[in-house]
């Protein structure tokens, strides 16, 4: 697992349905037992923090989908499953930018 890696999990909680969700973690802690993600949903709304990602080979996603930045998590790897794309690196920015935001890091 990488960051900008899109992986399939279910998160506990309200977000807890099997869902793709995209590593945010610095490839350099992969030797922690568990990872960050930012969740997906195919819900899509208008908000700066929100960022979309078009179904294609590369993501592995099968409709428009958005990154929530707002609903960062950390869960054990053994909660993660299969690896089905890859977020391109012009998008990883987007994500970034939008993790820097919900953060307080940015305005």
């Amino acid at each position: 697992m990488k960051r900008g890696d899109i992986v399939t999990v279910a998160a506990q909680g309200d977000y807890g349905k099997p869902r793709p969700a995209v590593v945010v973690q610095n490839d350099g802690l992969s030797r922690l037992d568990s990872v960050i993600l930012c969740l997906m949903t195919s819900d899509l709304k208008d908000a700066r923090f929100r960022i979309t990602l078009d179904p294609s080979a590369e993501t592995g996603l099968k409709k428009i989908s958005q990154v929530m930045t707002d609903k960062i998590v950390t869960v054990p790897k053994s909660k993660v499953g299969k690896t089905i794309g890859k977020v391109p690196d012009y998008k990883m920015k987007d994500i970034e930018q939008g993790v820097l935001l919900i953060l307080g890091f940015s305005n």
